[in-house]
């Protein structure tokens, strides 16, 4: 099977090239005003997301409360302990940075299209697919701050969580509140130019990349870490995906899933939204220095989520088509 590599992947690279020979442009120092445009943008994201948030479509996918509870439970709960578990082996400040990295990862909010799509190739359970993808984001905004800030606090004197909450508050689940009492008037606009909306969404979170990669590349904080900790941290992020994965799927079958209900809890309960770590990170982690370096395993692991649950996907559909 011929693997394409996604064309947002390839522009994320080239983001991060960009800003390692052009970094100024995302600095303090900068004359444009990337931090407002990026505030601006991340909240008509989260304002379009609620004009095609469908409440009907959440209500169908309520009744199978076992299959929620599993996916919500491995997205919030079993990713963080795992990667709490290998917190006693950090030996210095920069492996510290990496774990916080990693930790971070495992605290977000599972995807919504990537998900639901995946979930429809593979022919899995589709209005739960939209359900779980669609609280987890609003369940993240609530988690997320609450895990980060067991640690961020050693990291940065910056760390308040209730201004973290009020940003939180005001950049996304107000802009989706308005979005979806707005969506009997816009709601069809917004399925009509659903592809232009998705590349401005992917436009705001390249530019989000783009200042985080660049006060990083800035201050050389990359310089500071080894080319053994960049390969452990790939490696990491492959065996995370993959027990998680296998994880999921075991506790499917064991819990008694048809086929449908097993394909969405492996599909939804093991991926990381790139939009929401994007988000949270500018809002958790401010101009902190190391950001950039906080974004790395994230970005590798969507990556791989993505090029891994495509393939899985190919092949159950190929499989569902010869029953």
């Amino acid at each position: 099977m011929k693997i394409k590599i996604d064309k947002f992947v390839l522009s994320i690279i080239a983001v991060i090239i960009i800003a390692y020979f052009f970094p100024k442009w995302g600095t303090a120092d900068s004359k444009i005003p990337l931090d407002i445009i990026s505030t601006i943008g991340v909240s008509l994201i989260f304002f379009f997301y609620g004009l095609k948030l469908s409440p009907s479509k959440l209500k169908n996918g309520l009744k199978n409360w076992k299959l929620h509870i599993l996916i919500q439970t491995s997205t919030f709960l079993i990713f963080p302990l795992l990667v709490l578990i290998f917190k006693p082996l950090i030996q210095n400040e920069e492996q510290e940075v990496i774990w916080l990295a990693f930790f971070f990862l495992a605290a977000l909010p599972s995807t919504v299209s990537s998900s639901v799509v995946m979930v429809s190739i593979a022919k899995g359970n589709i209005p739960a697919a939209i359900f779980n993808a669609s609280i987890s984001g609003i369940i993240g905004v609530l988690l997320t701050p609450l895990w980060m800030g067991l640690f961020v606090q050693n990291a940065t004197t910056d760390f308040n969580i209730t201004d973290i909450y009020i940003k939180l508050f005001t950049q996304i689940i107000l802009p989706v509140v308005i979005g979806v009492f707005l969506q009997r008037f816009l709601g069809v606009f917004a399925q009509k130019y659903s592809k232009q909306l998705t590349l401005f969404d992917k436009s705001i979170i390249l530019l989000i990349i783009y200042k985080s990669f660049s006060n990083s590349f800035n201050d050389k904080i990359f310089s500071s870490v080894s080319v053994l900790d960049l390969l452990l941290l790939f490696i990491s992020v492959i065996v995370l995906f993959s027990v998680l994965f296998f994880l999921t799927g075991f506790l499917a079958k064991r819990m008694k899933f048809n086929t449908e209900d097993q394909i969405t809890a492996q599909f939804c309960g093991t991926k990381k939204s790139l939009v929401h770590g994007t988000v949270f990170s500018k809002i958790i982690f401010g101009n902190m220095a190391s950001i950039g370096l906080i974004l790395l395993p994230l970005m590798l692991f969507h990556t791989i989520q993505l090029l891994t649950i495509s393939v899985v996907a190919s092949k159950l559909a190929k499989k569902n088509q010869n029953l």
